[in-house]
């Protein structure tokens, strides 16, 4: 078949997009019920009422620890997002770092110490003590509608720090804060 010039013959186009297209590869996720150690995994979710324990893991996705199950990360590097709903129990310790932001909702308590966070760190309606301690934050840390108990100190936050309806008010003090300190931690 004959093509114009400056034309592409259309069965030539078809074949050629037909040799472009790629479909997207999905990436795995791997369930932890135990312990992990230094490996690297694509996503990584903790099942309903499982216990994971993460020491040196390098994960290149996102966390996503559900249902009554408990997440204690140690050392940890987490490309995306450390993701809790209706969780037990978050612990991110230790020199952790997570590129996206560490959400804990509607769920028990967490801990967020001597780590990094690049972007947000958010407890939201958790009803056991939470902690963001001596950990840098590139964006912004909040603190809405707990009832266990919210403890904010020396942590150095790029972003704003809020906390709102929080019972009892957060305790703590001695952070570096770039945007401005609001509401219940206006003070800390």
């Amino acid at each position: 078949m004959k093509t114009l010039n400056n034309t592409i013959n259309p069965i030539w186009a078809i074949t050629l997009l037909g040799i472009l297209w790629v479909t997207p590869a999905l990436a795995e996720e791997t369930v932890c019920r135990s312990n992990l150690g230094g490996i690297v995994v694509d996503n990584l979710r903790v099942p309903q009422n499982a216990i994971c324990r993460l020491n040196g893991t390098r994960v290149k996705g996102t966390i996503t620890v559900q249902n009554n199950a408990t997440l204690i990360a140690r050392k940890i590097v987490v490309i995306g997002n450390v993701q809790a709903e209706n969780a037990k129990q978050v612990n991110v310790l230790e020199s952790s770092r997570v590129g996206g932001s560490v959400q804990v909702v509607q769920g028990g308590g967490a801990n967020v110490l001597d780590s990094f966070v690049d972007s947000d760190i958010l407890y939201d309606n958790n009803n056991a003590a939470l902690r963001a301690m001596r950990t840098t934050v590139g964006g912004n840390v909040q603190a809405f509608q707990n009832t266990g108990g919210v403890e904010i100190r020396r942590n150095v936050i790029d972003g704003n720090l809020q906390c709102k309806a929080n019972n009892p008010m957060p305790i703590g003090g001695n952070n570096v804060v770039g945007g401005t300190k609001e509401d219940q931690c206006r003070r800390l």
